[in-house]
């Protein structure tokens, strides 16, 4: 099925074939897409791309890109865009990430962001290398509210 699915008023997460539709794109008025993939595409109608090259395997760090698209979707979205994050089926390497904003930016426990991306997209679910990733980005966040 296509579509976006609303994540917070200023992010959307989707598969790749959704994402790549100018018409949802443009419906939306997302500005920032983030695709969380090697191969797959890019919407074709002049918005701003970040590409994460990652397979969605258990080995792969996705860690190391967690704060520059956590930080991306927020400065789109206090610029007043909105940003789709995704990969070829929007449901694990698309989800970490956008977990991994809702944990720095809303300051969410990893359960709790977990579960409020899966009530905008149900399918989700990142792979146990990037749930293990996200526990200690968890950690690493906390290291760094504490020290402040």
């Amino acid at each position: 099925m296509l579509q976006l699915c609303q994540v917070t008023s200023a992010l959307f997460i989707s598969n790749a074939h959704s994402a790549c539709s100018a018409e949802f794109i443009q419906q939306k008025a997302v500005t920032l897409c983030i695709n969380v993939t090697r191969q797959q595409p890019f919407p074709d109608c002049g918005v701003a791309i970040m590409r994460i090259p990652v397979l969605d395997e258990p080995s792969e760090d996705l860690y190391v890109h967690f704060d520059a698209c956590a930080d991306a979707i927020q400065k789109e979205a206090q610029r007043g865009g909105c940003s789709v994050v995704y990969c070829k089926n929007g449901r694990s390497r698309s989800a970490a990430v956008c977990i991994a904003y809702l944990m720095k930016y809303r300051r969410a426990a990893l359960a709790d962001a977990l579960q409020e991306v899966k009530a905008a997209r149900h399918v989700i679910d990142p792979n146990p290398g990037f749930l293990a990733q996200l526990q200690r980005y968890e950690d690493e966040l906390r290291r760094r509210r504490e020290s402040k």
